[in-house]
């Protein structure tokens, strides 16, 4: 396993599990080191005890060349965040496919989420190096941070993309025990299955965001209209939560990127340039719905509860605190946030900001309140406490997951997204 990030150390663990032998590689050396003692660098629920049941199975290097002496299937997952124009990065593939051997006993096998047509391109650039030889498998992942180890012995569906010969056949043995439905196609069609799954997910939250928008300016519920919608069984009741937009490293990435594929192939795609537009407008909004309700915002203490990009993780690429947090910033508000897990990333990326040692310390003496990520604790916070703590009266839930009963008998002032 080449990458030990979210998806490359939950796929070794899920394999060592199955009861395969894996080595995972990576270039950190600070992160091999510490999984090699025993402390896992991510926060992944779940993680530490698969990687603790079956250590024995697993190994860690900095070295690729430790995993070519033990191993024929080298899956990658390596990051590949955008660029500046949008594209993903594929800086760590090359550097992998520049590294692999001329071996016909090796498969190179793509778990990163990649453009349509890095295989082909990929497979054209070891053909020039004379690594024809080489086998090249497209497998996307579909792990979702925070329910990822589930994912993965419960997935939905395994995709292998392939041109034929036995590697293909090698991973679909790797992934039988799982019992899962099973696509074989070629490897152009595995890419662009996962940048289309996620830019309809992507889809469906704009769509009922903007719904959520309408239901405010008509007196209308969108959780009951969701709800509605979802016993369709055309539609189903999945992504259909409103809130103030979709962040992490997948949606965010993969939407951009299939919108300059289809771009850079002379094709405009409309309909996800409004699905970004419209995710990227739901984050403002509850700035605005603070400006409402209290005006100016210059010297108003406003605190933000939680802020990875959803809960269950550490994860804060994509996340709507950092937009919000900006924002708020840029009005003159002070800004102090608490999240159970996620601070130590935040501070990476928001220095500028208040942190909290507790939910009920960031509470202390705020102006208003926005819930941004819907962690367990924050959900079943004391709200008649924290209504002695706060100056003022607003809570805006910005995933509408609070008890608003509960939050109005405290004395707050509650407004949720799209709740009429």
């Amino acid at each position: 396993m080449i990458g030990a990030g979210y998806v490359g150390l939950t796929t070794a663990a899920g394999f060592a599990a199955l009861g395969s032998d894996v080595c995972c590689v990576d270039i950190d050396a600070a992160r091999i080191e510490r999984l090699q003692g025993g402390q896992i660098p991510i926060y992944e629920p779940g993680l530490d005890e698969l990687i603790a049941e079956h250590r024995s199975r697993m190994r860690f290097s900095t070295r690729l060349a430790d995993a070519l002496e033990c191993a024929n299937l080298l899956f990658v997952a390596v990051g590949t965040p955008p660029t500046a124009s949008g594209d993903a990065d594929l800086k760590a593939v090359h550097e992998v496919v520049e590294a692999m051997p001329a071996s016909e006993h090796h498969a190179l096998v793509m778990k990163s989420t990649v453009p349509c047509g890095t295989g082909a391109t990929i497979q054209r650039l070891l053909r020039e190096a004379g690594k024809g030889q080489l086998s090249y498998v497209s497998c996307p992942e579909f792990l979702k941070e925070g329910s990822a180890v589930c994912d993965f012995m419960h997935p939905d569906r395994v995709v292998i993309g392939e041109a034929g010969g036995w590697a293909g056949d090698a991973v679909a043995q790797l992934y039988e025990p799982l019992k899962a439905p099973l696509l074989r196609t070629d490897v152009a069609s595995a890419e662009m299955i996962k940048l289309a799954a996620n830019a309809f997910l992507a889809t469906k939250i704009s769509f009922i965001n903007e719904i959520a928008n309408v239901c405010e300016e008509v007196g209308a519920n969108v959780t009951e209209v969701a709800e509605g919608m979802g016993l369709d069984s055309r539609i189903g009741p999945k992504f259909l939560q409103a809130g103030i937009g979709y962040g992490g490293s997948c949606f965010t990435k993969d939407v951009s990127a299939l919108k300059l594929l289809a771009g850079n192939s002379g094709y405009h795609f409309q309909l996800l340039s409004a699905v970004i537009e419209v995710n990227e407008l739901q984050k403002r909004r509850v700035v605005s719905k603070l400006q409402r309700r209290l005006g100016d915002l210059a010297g108003m203490r406003i605190a933000l509860l939680g802020l990875a990009f959803k809960p269950n993780t550490d994860d804060m690429r994509g996340a709507s605190s950092l937009v919000l947090a900006a924002r708020l910033r840029a009005e003159g508000a002070q800004v102090c946030a608490y999240d159970p897990i996620a601070e130590a990333e935040a501070r990476k990326l928001m220095g500028e900001i208040e942190y909290a040692g507790s939910a009920h310390e960031a509470l202390q003496d705020a102006d208003a309140a926005v819930l941004v990520t819907e962690w367990p604790e924050l959900v079943r916070l004391d709200w008649r406490d924290a209504a002695e703590r706060m100056r003022g009266r607003i809570v805006i839930d910005g995933r509408n997951a609070l008890p608003a009963d509960e939050v109005r008998a405290a004395g707050l002032d509650y407004e949720g997204i799209g709740q009429g």
